[in-house]
């Protein structure tokens, strides 16, 4: 085995000024990597970079390099190649709203799936063969039992956005089946919410939240009048939707243990990044309730297509092989989220 030091070691971080992108960049740097990020900014703020710097100090800082381009762009991405000694990337890069993806689906795939083929074809071509894919529970589709384990089948996904997910896991399984060289984590995330600790950084969407939480944040703070719950009648405890709920620091600590585990090996692995725990939508309402010190308004609305009654994950595999497992609960989660929010009502723009 190799065993590169951090400050060694260059990441190139596709979507790096996005949600979880910005807060493995954080913890990248805190452990001495050298980060290069490239971002399009077309869901993330650059401003963001100015709140990485004060999280984690100006000598940390200077080992970060931001490039504003699109992965789909092919001599953008050379060039960053050119410039940098990159020897692992973190791929993050992609549109990842469900209810968004049933609508724009030409959008998704060729977006999501264009991106990461330029991507690693120009890894290929300029010899680097070791990259974390950011992928998802949405792979699981509806599930025939839970826990889920790196063993459940994959299934037929329920919307765009999780089929591009699916196709990019067997695209990254062919490269390493073509050459063995290939070093390949797919990291299969369940529900990324809250902020980091400091509230300087968390969740910042562009228009209408796709996602549950910023948009619990959002009512919260008064920029919406109510949630928007969508179904009651599921086959759960009090009829809504349950998520397994991680924290994007820990989520982003998951992805740094896969990095420090990959070093120097070949081949396809995959890991669940969850807690373990399911919760439903009125548990995180109600959470966020008590976080922020008075009761959110909620309304029921039909069921969203693409959506599934339950999931949660087996965590399992990533404690005794990364060595990693989730410590922040529902309410740290809400915690935080309420933190950054309340500190920055419109974002980073705010």
């Amino acid at each position: 085995m190799i065993n590169t030091q951090p400050k060694d070691t260059c990441v190139l971080v596709t979507g790096g000024a996005g949600f979880i992108g910005s807060h493995t960049v954080v913890e990248l740097l805190q452990d001495g990597y050298e980060v290069v990020v490239v971002d399009d900014l077309s869901n993330a703020s650059e401003k963001v970079f100015d709140r990485i710097d004060q999280i984690v100090g100006d000598d940390a800082a200077e080992h970060l390099t931001f490039v504003r381009a699109d992965v789909a762009d092919r001599d953008a991405m050379d060039a960053v190649f050119d410039e940098f000694d990159i020897d692992h990337v973190i791929h993050f890069a992609g549109y990842k709203a469900v209810g968004e993806s049933v609508q724009k689906p030409i959008e998704y795939y060729s977006n999501n799936i264009g991106n990461t083929l330029v991507l690693a074809d120009v890894m290929r071509n300029h010899g680097c063969k070791s990259i974390i894919f950011s992928s998802s529970a949405t792979v699981y589709g509806d599930p025939d039992s839970l826990p889920l384990t790196e063993e459940s089948p994959k299934k037929p996904a329920t919307n765009p956005s999780g089929w591009t997910k699916w196709m990019i896991e067997e695209m990254l399984r062919s490269l390493v089946v073509a050459d063995p060289e290939w070093n390949v984590v797919l990291l299969r995330y369940f529900n990324p919410i809250g902020a980091h600790p400091s509230g300087l950084m968390g969740e910042d969407p562009k228009g209408i939240p796709n996602n549950l939480l910023p948009y619990v944040a959002q009512v919260a703070v008064g920029r919406r009048d109510a949630v928007h719950v969508f179904g009651d009648d599921y086959d759960t405890p009090d009829g809504t939707g349950v998520r397994d709920y991680i924290h994007v620091v820990d989520l982003a600590r998951g992805h740094v243990a896969a990095l420090a585990w990959m070093d120097g090996r070949t081949g396809c692995e995959v890991f669940n990044l969850g807690t373990g725990t399911g919760t439903s939508v009125l548990e995180i309402i109600k959470a966020f309730s008590a976080a922020c010190g008075r009761e959110l308004p909620y309304v029921v609305e039909p069921r969203r297509a693409g959506d599934v009654t339950a999931n949660w994950a087996d965590c399992t595999k990533a404690r005794e092989v990364l060595g990693w497992q989730a410590e922040f609960g529902i309410s740290e989660m809400c915690r935080d989220a309420w933190n950054w929010q309340s500190n920055n009502p419109f974002g980073y723009e705010g």
